[in-house]
């Protein structure tokens, strides 16, 4: 967001009237809680719904007298921005902040943490509790007001409104013969008898209208592309966007209703060419299709099926040249957690669209079976590439099916380890893109020896790493006895005498694991160098900001 707008909003929230229940001030001059900040989260989205509102706010570095003072909380922009999925992995279902704002003020900084709504039907829990606010007191959620937010998803449901004024003549005469071959080849018992049904007859049949009045749904899958004014203020519409090698985009094109026929038009779009790699398994390339058709399909029909259409977005399809796919649609995510949903492979239940959702069952566009999105995951286990990636943040869905290799190492596990399970390979594929595993992912992990390393920075384990060809990888994120570090800076300076902080820096950055970033590993030889002098093995000759390390004469003759 601009800046100027940011202090704006933070104007207009300290000058709400009186007590306001979706909105906290919290000084936070240094640090704060994390376990107090997620409960502020829970309250503060739940009572968002309640109320109708598209953000709640919390605060820092304004007093609940609403002076700003500024804060130092996590000032460092990688650790700030880490609270999304800290919270993420704490709520249920897993939601998190839609942005975290920072900016300055008279020299002041402040924070402003954009918070979602619960969504319709569901009340969002912090560590397993529900909370909200009494006033500005943060209480635990009350039954009434979780009987208030669970009966949402019982009220309506947009996609089976009729559309007043629309007739069957609004439908698309092609979208509907091919919405009668998908039927027939999902229900063939059903094909002798519906030879004699008019159109009518059919979709009702099929559960796109009702009582031969136009739905919704009938516009959204088989309206003509005149047709879509009758869902205004609703944008039905699919953006395909292709984006070269700069990120910049190179060709678009936007589709409308009927959706049915544009899942087509979008596939076809999409270059989907020949892939070849080579892993340890075989001394032949593989060649396959940079995406399964599947999940192509899949996903956008995802998208459609769980767009939120009241928020008047587009679902968007970004192609990146050779490299991933990127589906969006409007919502959140209402199973909360897509582990949940790969691992216990059930249907859902609840659904943001019930009407349309059966519809698209009933023409084979998606499978309710709860099994379409772990199908994906295995197509691109069978690949060797990484799992697909799911963002939940902002109110919207985000997946994106990446087409190639990422890590020939991982590939290489994948290829020999056919006996680790879909749970395994997603948590492994977190500790391939660095991503953060949950406290139960890291402890199975553990057990059954697959990671090493330190909270948060895993690699692979010896056991696998080596099974799988990668020992020097192993080797290099592996950390060395403390022995071996002290006697290679003993027989540096023994060599030349007398030595600068840079010229210690530089001889063990590569000696260093692989997992540490460079402040960790300067924080490293600091502690080695601190060790060296309290024992007296080195000394400094140099000036504190300036150091140049010297042995002292007993280490001249032998090393550690």
């Amino acid at each position: 967001m601009d800046k100027e707008y940011l202090k704006q909003k933070l104007n207009d929230l300290i000058n709400l009237p009186g007590e306001n229940e979706t909105v906290e001030f919290k000084e936070a001059n240094t640090s704060y809680d994390f376990s107090k900040l997620g409960k502020y989260f829970s309250a503060l989205s739940n009572e968002a719904n309640l109320g109708r509102h598209a953000s709640a706010w919390f605060v820092m570095g304004v007093t609940d007298r609403r002076k700003i003072i500024g804060t130092a909380f996590r000032l460092e922009h990688q650790k700030l921005n880490s609270l999304k999925g800290e919270i993420a992995n704490k709520t249920d279902p897993k939601v998190t902040f839609v942005d975290i704002h920072e900016f300055k003020i008279d020299g002041k900084r402040v924070l402003l943490f954009q918070i979602p709504p619960a969504p319709q039907g569901m009340p969002i829990s912090f560590e397993g509790h529900y909370y909200a606010r009494n006033g500005e007191e943060l209480v635990p959620l009350n039954i009434e007001k979780i009987e208030r937010i669970r009966a949402q998803s019982q009220v309506s449901d947009l996609s089976a409104e009729i559309v007043h004024g629309a007739t069957i003549d609004d439908l698309d005469p092609e979208a509907i013969h091919v919405a009668r071959i998908n039927y027939f080849s999902k229900f063939p018992a059903k094909e002798a008898e519906g030879a004699s049904w008019d159109d009518i007859t059919f979709l009702n049949k099929a559960k796109i209208t009702i009582k031969n009045k136009i739905t919704k749904t009938a516009i959204i899958l088989l309206g003509r592309e005149e047709s879509e004014h009758f869902l205004s203020p609703a944008e039905i519409k699919i953006r395909w966007v292709l984006k070269g090698a700069d990120n910049m985009e190179k060709d678009y094109e936007v589709f409308t209703c009927p959706f049915l026929l544009a899942v087509d038009k979008v596939y076809n779009k999409i270059r989907n060419l020949k892939y070849r790699y080579i892993t340890q398994s075989t001394l032949f390339p593989e060649e396959t299709l940079r995406y399964e058709p599947y999940s192509i399909r899949e996903a956008l029909n995802n998208c459609i099926a769980h767009q939120d259409y009241t928020k008047g977005g587009r679902i968007n399809v970004i192609e990146k040249e050779d490299d991933e796919l990127i589906f969006t649609n409007y919502g959140a995510f209402i199973p909360g957690s897509v582990e949940t949903v790969v691992m216990d492979d059930s249907p859902e239940e609840f659904y943001r669209n019930k009407f349309l959702a059966t519809a698209m069952f009933n023409l084979k566009m998606v499978d309710t079976a709860g099994g379409g999105i772990k199908k994906i995951f295995n197509y691109q286990r069978q690949r060797l590439f990484p799992l697909p990636d799911y963002d939940l943040s902002g109110g919207k869905v985000k997946v994106t099916i990446t087409g190639k290799v990422l890590d020939t190492e991982f590939a290489n596990i994948l290829a020999q380890h056919k006996e680790l399970t879909l749970e395994e390979i997603i948590a492994l594929d977190k500790v391939q893109k660095g991503k953060r595993l949950s406290n139960q992912e890291e402890k199975h992990l553990r057990a059954k020896k697959l990671i090493e390393g330190r909270k948060p920075n895993y690699y692979l384990s010896l056991k696998v790493a080596s099974q799988a060809g990668q020992k020097a990888g192993y080797t290099k994120n592996r950390a060395f006895d403390k022995a071996y570090y002290l006697d290679l800076i003993i027989q540096f300076i023994k060599h030349h005498k007398q030595v600068e902080r840079k010229d210690i820096d530089e001889l063990l950055s590569n000696k260093l694991p692989g997992w540490m970033d460079e402040q960790q590993k300067k924080f490293k030889v600091n502690n080695l160098l601190s060790e060296m002098r309290k024992k007296e093995m080195i000394q400094n000759e140099g000036t504190f900001a300036k150091p140049k390390w010297i042995l002292n004469d007993d280490y001249y003759q032998e090393g550690v």
